[in-house]
């Protein structure tokens, strides 16, 4: 038996269980694709989520064979590893939801009487949350939505994980870390910096920006457009706070990049959004809000990153007070789906407003972490209701019943209603809009989803 507390990841084939066991060892150490059953035998590494350490083992797709079969073997192995371990992550896709073979792999696991903890991966976006909801029919506890491949749900994963682990000795607490807390990604450690991406169009002032705020030359800069190729990352402390800057490639318009680097260098800058925690959007403050800057903020609302613009090059700008005001209320009319937006004036050249910009990122983090009680999530959906009730469709009145936050980074919500295929648009701008302005969610991506049904939680204790 190992010595250190054992999980491994169980499901069915293509469910995204080496992906989360690459994530979970910080390191690609399991081969990906998309091809089922490239995983065979049982591959262990030392994971560790926040303050938790532990081995965690990646199995083949449990699937309906022959015993003597290939395939009939590999579930034998990972039976094995089901008995050996501690804790059982069962891991479904919530873009597909609950299949047959994910019911018989839940019998299986009940039998066995070990703990299993049921996860839901690729439940990024409003299809995934949905798919994720349908976990609660397998009878195995609340399910974990995560997406192993964005890093997202890693703080709920924490929690989970945490509450099968034995108590440390008191020997063992005086020197571990204080558990971190669940902040619906990954649960940041007190020494881990926050990861900040900047991002934006070819020339709009990013590595000079970078090198002002670190305050050294560390990046080439210059007047020539698309100097930074690739995206580099820097360790950087402000104020007592840790934060990691990665300074991309500028992102051209699609039909314009032509290069296999160029390509490359835009890939990597998209790498960076999606491992980012807040994503900096430098604009050039003489040509602002552009057609690319503004798909590039949609792209990242889309990824659900916390979102900070920064209007580069103001030492440019004339009559700066007036101007600055036009462009705040030009990103609330071009950007809609992210009302709100912290906008901040800076030069790269002069170091002026760095101080707000990093005050902003600091913001904007605290805003993409919010959580708020399902008690007054749901004191709030009432006054909502009773100032605007939902539109009758069809002669019938749509009933709005539940709402309860599902994971924060980005925060998302889930409401139970009576027909959510029928309720308009509007209406749903209209509760996500009050939930901006009620629990000070501005200028972050927020995720309504809608579900059918009554309470889930009704008559539970």
């Amino acid at each position: 038996m190992p010595d250190t507390f054992e999980v491994a990841l169980v499901g069915r084939p293509n469910v995204g269980k080496s992906t989360l066991f690459n994530r979970l060892v910080g390191k690609r150490l399991a081969l990906v694709d998309d091809t089922p059953g490239v995983t065979r035998d049982r591959r262990r590494g030392d994971a560790r989520i926040g303050d938790l350490a532990f081995t965690v083992v990646d199995t083949a797709g449990i699937e309906d064979a022959d015993p003597a079969s290939l395939a009939g073997r590999m579930r034998a192995q990972t039976e094995e590893a089901i008995r050996a371990a501690d804790l059982s992550l069962f891991i479904i896709d919530a873009r597909v939801g609950v299949t047959p073979a994910d019911e018989v792999l839940a019998g299986i696991l009940r039998r066995t009487g070990r703990p299993v903890v049921l996860v839901a991966n690729k439940a990024e976006g409003r299809g995934g949350i949905s798919g994720a909801l349908e976990g609660f029919e397998l009878g195995l506890g609340d399910p974990v939505p995560i997406s192993a491949e964005h890093g997202e749900g890693l703080g709920d994963l924490h929690d989970a994980i945490a509450a099968h682990m034995p108590a440390p000795d008191d020997a063992t607490a005086e020197g571990a870390l204080a558990s971190p807390e669940a902040e619906g990604e990954a649960a940041r450690a007190p020494d881990r910096p926050l990861q900040v991406a900047i991002i934006g169009r070819p020339n709009a002032g990013k590595s000079t920006l970078v090198n002002t705020l670190i305050g050294e030359d560390r990046l080439l800069t210059g007047p020539e457009a698309g100097i930074t190729r690739d995206s580099i990352a820097i360790d950087w402390e402000r104020g007592g706070r840790k934060f990691r800057l990665v300074d991309t490639a500028g992102m051209r318009r699609k039909s314009k990049v032509q290069e296999k680097l160029e390509k490359l260098s835009v890939g990597e800058s998209l790498r960076a959004i999606q491992f980012a925690e807040v994503v900096v959007l430098a604009i050039d403050a003489t040509q602002p809000f552009d057609k690319q800057d503004l798909q590039i903020a949609d792209l990242v609302e889309r990824e659900g990153r916390a979102i900070v613009v920064a209007l580069d090059k103001w030492d440019l700008v004339e009559d700066p007070q007036k101007r600055l005001r036009e462009l705040r209320e030009e990103a609330e009319r071009a950007l809609p789906q992210l009302a709100g937006l912290p906008v901040v004036a800076v030069s790269g050249l002069t170091g002026q407003g760095v101080d707000k910009l990093v005050a902003a990122i600091v913001k904007a983090d605290e805003t993409w972490n919010i959580r708020v009680t399902t008690a007054a999530l749901n004191r709030w959906l009432e006054r909502m209701l009773q100032d605007h009730p939902p539109p009758a469709t069809s002669g019938r009145r749509i009933k709005l019943r539940y709402m309860t936050q599902t994971k924060a980074r980005p925060p998302t919500f889930v409401v139970f209603c009576s027909r959510p295929e029928a309720l308009p648009d509007s209406y749903r701008r209209y509760l996500v809009n009050g939930l901006r302005q009620r629990f000070g969610l501005a200028g972050v991506p927020v995720r309504l989803v809608l579900r059918k049904g009554d309470n889930p939680f009704a008559g539970r204790d």
